[in-house]
């Protein structure tokens, strides 16, 4: 089953900024659910996406690689395959993403082509409930990375307080073990070891991802919106044949 599909998002830090991270692999695939990446070397990305179709579990096996990536235009090209690594299933996708600046600047807006072909089970589904399966992962997606992203703003600042605050402590107890008073001091100076440095706060590890896709969890409304119809048609044509039956029965 072929199929395009059109997303967006956006990300609060400047296109530059935007950049360096999407491209930052292993950082940011924890913010795609069911996603695990097993190596990157700057070109290829080889990795696993786990899928379940109500109580079966799926897990495609993969490698996707970056055919096109230009900083001036803030354009990049993702080619992906991969294969079931239990049945006979396949997926394979061409994403094209383009960054542009939102809000001043100071936000990106990330757009996103795809073009996908997938066989097996979640074929099943039909196109329409996969490219609303795809738009769901993609605000989730969306949703991790911006918390990633505040995540790390902010333990920036702590280590630039930290930094400071350091830098306070060792310039006071230097002042101590010289026992200068004020600038005009005459005191031998002594010489301490340095001071022990305070750990100061880590980044924050990218938001963990659900350990699979729940295809069923995340179109469920989806299903039952275009169950319904068939449910009344069916339930429409059993009233029929009890008609026709009990017209039989008569004659």
């Amino acid at each position: 089953m072929a199929m395009e599909m059109d997303h967006s998002f956006t990300v609060p830090v400047p296109p530059d900024r935007a950049w360096d991270v999407l491209l930052d692999v292993k950082r940011i695939a924890p913010c795609m659910p069911g996603a695990t990446v097993d190596d990157f070397d700057g070109e290829v990305v080889t990795g696993r996406i786990k899928v379940k179709v109500g109580p079966v579990s799926l897990t495609y096996r993969g490698t996707a690689k970056f055919t096109e990536r230009d900083p001036e235009t803030k354009v990049m090209v993702l080619e992906a395959s991969g294969k079931e690594t239990r049945g006979s299933g396949t997926a394979s996708a061409t994403v094209r993403a383009a960054l542009e600046p939102e809000s001043g600047g100071e936000a990106t807006s990330a757009s996103m082509h795809t073009t996908m072909n997938v066989t097996g089970r979640p074929a099943q589904f039909g196109r329409g409930v996969m490219v609303e399966v795809g738009g769901k992962l993609v605000e989730q997606f969306a949703q991790n990375l911006r918390q990633l992203i505040a995540e790390e703003g902010a333990s920036g600042g702590s280590n630039a307080t930290a930094t400071a605050d350091e830098a306070s402590a060792d310039q006071a107890a230097d002042t101590m073990a010289t026992g200068e008073t004020g600038p005009g001091s005459t005191q031998p100076s002594a010489t301490i070891p340095a001071a022990a440095s305070t750990p100061t706060t880590s980044a924050e590890p990218a938001p963990a991802s659900d350990d699979s896709i729940n295809l069923v969890k995340l179109v469920g409304p989806a299903i039952l919106k275009r169950a319904i119809p068939v449910a009344i048609a069916l339930g429409g044509l059993t009233l029929l044949v009890r008609r026709l039956f009990r017209r039989r029965e008569k004659a």
